[in-house]
């Protein structure tokens, strides 16, 4: 039970601090601007999965977590290729992934 709260907390914390920032990126619409990288694209495509994530993962925990760490593994992988250094931005959202996937386990 409290696995479960402390998922969900982390996740309205993690979607209120992080969708004025997506909102706030400009455009966030991939492949829409043609200034934008292939990774910055990527980036885009993943981020709304992770958000979906966050907001499923209170009815179903199981496949929010399964969600939200596999888009967060994406982007993590793909900047540590592109960019060379690792982004400790997206290791958050690991977080309620794995809470949710272990409060998944407990309510079985």
């Amino acid at each position: 039970m409290i696995i479960k709260w402390t998922s969900r907390i982390i996740a309205l914390c993690l979607l209120g601090f992080a969708l004025p920032f997506y909102f706030g990126y400009g455009n966030p619409l991939p492949f829409s601007s043609p200034t934008y990288s292939i990774w910055e694209n990527v980036s885009l495509l993943m981020l709304p999965l992770i958000f979906l994530g966050l907001i499923l993962g209170w009815r179903y925990p199981k496949f929010g977590g399964l969600m939200i760490i596999f888009s967060s593994l994406i982007i993590t992988i793909g900047n540590l290729l592109v960019d060379g250094n690792l982004s400790v931005n997206f290791l958050i959202s690991f977080i309620p992934g794995i809470l949710y996937l272990i409060s998944s386990l407990k309510s079985k």
